[in-house]
């Protein structure tokens, strides 16, 4: 989308200045006010001149006060002049401008939103609670104020009190991006599983791949919010479980996963022990077994190495033909 964000070049002075000239208006139209009085109190006409005078001038140091503009660091004022954008001014300090031009501020500084979790379903279906953490600023001050209706949204902002609070602009904005960050959470978590507990493979999961996961989610709400002149600086799962509805089955999935990864490892180490301890007696010609004792030698081995409890010994006392 094109770039319709241009600094101001209307005229600007000081803000000091202007208040030491306004203030010398004030004085003198008060002077030139009571002289007037003065004058028309002993019977001159040109008093009421002045007395006009005085009222004009002090009227204009009034409509003067309303071109004073502040702006600190990281903030700006889209200028406008009878609903024509003429502008964003950022020059930090205290200013003058046309008090006819209409500003509105805006905040550059970045802010942060811990979204509460919300429950999706992940590729496989399984309802998962998800939850992010995400820091965003504006970047474009002309998409913030006319391409998204932040006038609305703002009036739309209601205090605890009832009470309400327009021209919030920059709560408006907050408000959306939740919106849109709930959407992108959404879409992103819908394409991938929780984990790959079903099968052994090497594909994403939301679990296991937290930084792939988080650059998609950066890549995709950035995406969504570039209309709105909004940039994402971070954007983090910080909260992932199943949901409390299937929580409980899955949980149990896990450890049976786990138990039978245990047990794998034990099998494999009890049949390489065999195996070396069928070697070694052969190499060593420590005795000599006959396929039916070497059956029954592994099949001890085998209990013993892979029994969950202790197995107790028993001694053979007579030779191994017993």
């Amino acid at each position: 989308m094109e770039n319709k964000e241009f600094s101001f070049q209307g005229k600007v002075f000081s803000g000091l200045g202007m208040l030491f000239v306004n203030i010398l208006m004030g004085i003198a139209a008060l002077a030139i006010g009571i002289y007037g009085i003065v004058l028309l109190d002993n019977g001159a006409d040109f008093g009421g001149w002045l007395l006009g005078g005085g009222i004009l001038l002090l009227l204009l140091s009034i409509f003067v006060l309303a071109g004073f503009i502040k702006v600190e660091p990281n903030e700006a004022l889209v200028m406008m002049f009878f609903g024509q954008y003429k502008g964003t001014f950022t020059k930090v300090g205290f200013h003058w401008v046309n008090p006819l031009i209409y500003t509105k501020k805006l905040s550059f500084r970045a802010r942060n939103i811990d979204a509460e979790p919300i429950k999706v379903n992940d590729k496989t279906g399984n309802p998962v609670m998800i939850g992010m953490m995400l820091v965003w600023k504006l970047k474009d001050t002309y998409k913030a104020i006319f391409e998204i209706d932040s006038e609305t949204m703002a009036q739309g902002n209601v205090a605890t009190d009832g009470t309400q609070k327009p021209g919030d602009l920059m709560s408006a904005f907050e408000r959306f991006v939740r919106v849109q960050g709930d959407a992108a959470l959404r879409q992103v978590a819908g394409q991938y599983a929780y984990d790959n507990i079903e099968d052994d493979n090497d594909s994403q999961t939301l679990r296991d791949n937290s930084d792939e996961i988080n650059k998609l989610l950066e890549a995709t709400l950035d995406e969504r919010l570039d209309m709105a002149g909004i940039e994402i600086v971070e954007a983090r799962i910080n909260y992932l479980a199943y949901a409390p509805e299937i929580a409980a089955v899955m949980l149990r999935r896990q450890q049976a996963s786990a138990i039978i990864s245990a047990r794998e490892k034990i099998v494999d180490g009890a049949v390489s022990m065999v195996d070396l301890a069928l070697k070694r007696l052969s190499e060593d010609n420590i005795v000599d077994l006959d396929e039916d004792k070497k059956a029954a030698m592994v099949s001890n081995l085998m209990v013993v190495l892979c029994s969950e409890n202790n197995t107790q010994a028993v001694v053979n006392t007579g030779t191994l033909n017993m």
